[in-house]
């Protein structure tokens, strides 16, 4: 059989002679590459853009934040104080305001940025190696174990460590928690995606009826304490517990990036990923844990706050797609840039009263997931 006798291919002209165009449905040269070629480039502008975009943002919500408060003070004295303090000119202010802007604001600004950012990277992880952009660090159990070894330290008064007695026991607590529904999810040597998610779902589930026990024995006065720590709150922001968070996100934010090629693998199913050359299931064990350093040492200092780590990645990989070498670093800026923000409007918008953090997440969180939601209904027909 001859070239010319060659049957017809779908989409090409039967017989010989030079292909005509049919219009956008006439083949792969036709259909896909010239779409294909720009997607790429188009996907790198967006991420440069996006991020200048949050750098800027970050840059005036931190100008913004260490002005405005109950002590106001002009813009042009903060930029003039850093300046004073890194040796770059400027003039240091009166005892009162220099004292409020580098004991009071500033170790909460930084405080903001390291737990936004941890809480963004481990949700941009937990979608990459659940590969369910439903799954954040809560999951599996993190969060929920943190919270019962802080409410146990506080209902039982333990004092062990003085004022960091309970930021320790909640983070050795969400540590141990995550151990061990890895452990419980393991069979045969190897752990399941689906079995992570219903063993973190069980252990939330415990966690929740030990911390209603501990609430149940505990006096008024513990009781009110809890409450505040589970509501979330950078409002015991110290240079000291800064400087307690600061190796954990460090470590945890210098880990992920390394495995974003390998979470590219993972992202076209376990065997196709195994047969490129992944260990999973060593992927999977290293990436939980620093999941669970990012998240436990997040919580520790902050108390529970939610929707950072679900709703951040999901807007990322709607502007620049699903790669994880922007998506990791993205989602750390994001989630610093969110939780800025939100500290932010949380101590002034009821000045001089302060709302919950974690309440004020949620409460704008919760409309834009479900956006979220209805948006990929729309457009896929659902999240598959």
């Amino acid at each position: 059989m001859t070239a010319l006798d060659t049957p017809a291919q779908p989409g090409e002209a039967a017989g010989p002679g030079p292909k005509t165009e049919t219009g956008p449905e006439s083949g792969p040269e036709t259909a896909h590459t010239p779409k294909a070629a720009p997607s790429e480039p188009r996907r790198r502008g967006a991420a440069w853009l996006l991020t200048v975009g949050m750098i800027a943002a970050l840059v005036a919500l931190v100008l913004a934040s260490g002005a405005l408060g109950a002590y106001p003070i002009p813009t042009g004295d903060v930029l003039g104080s850093i300046q004073h303090r890194i040796g770059l000119g400027g003039s240091s202010l009166d005892r009162v305001a220099e004292s409020v802007l580098w004991n009071v604001r500033f170790p909460r600004i930084v405080l903001a940025l390291l737990v936004g950012a941890s809480l963004g990277c481990a949700g941009a992880l937990m979608q990459g190696v659940f590969g369910n952009p439903l799954a954040e660090p809560g999951v599996i159990g993190i969060s929920s174990g943190a919270a019962v070894g802080a409410v146990c330290c506080i209902s039982l008064g333990l004092n062990f460590l003085g004022n960091w007695t309970v930021s320790a026991c909640a983070f050795v607590a969400g540590l141990a928690t995550v151990l061990l529904v890895y452990g419980m999810s393991r069979s045969g040597g190897r752990s399941e995606v689906v079995t992570l998610i219903l063993t973190g779902i069980a252990v939330n589930a415990f966690a929740g009826a030990m911390i209603g026990l501990f609430i149940f024995f505990a006096d008024t006065a513990a009781v009110n304490q809890i409450a505040f720590w589970q509501l979330g709150s950078l409002s015991q922001a110290t240079w000291p517990k800064v400087l307690a968070v600061l190796p954990c996100a460090l470590v945890g934010l210098a880990a992920a990036p390394l495995y974003a090629r390998r979470l590219d693998l993972l992202s076209l199913g376990e065997r196709p990923a195994r047969h490129l050359g992944v260990d999973v299931e060593r992927l999977r064990l290293v990436l939980v844990l620093v999941i669970a350093l990012l998240t436990a040492a997040a919580v520790a200092v902050s108390g529970i706050i939610s929707f950072v780590g679900l709703v951040v990645p999901h807007l990322l990989r709607m502007a620049v797609g699903p790669g994880h070498r922007f998506l990791i670093a993205g989602s750390a800026l994001g989630g610093a840039v969110v939780l800025l923000a939100g500290d932010l409007a949380a101590r002034t918008l009821a000045a001089p009263a302060e709302l919950p953090l974690g309440v004020l997440t949620a409460f704008l969180g919760s409309p834009v997931f479900f956006w979220l939601l209805r948006r990929t209904r729309r457009t896929q027909g659902g999240w598959a």
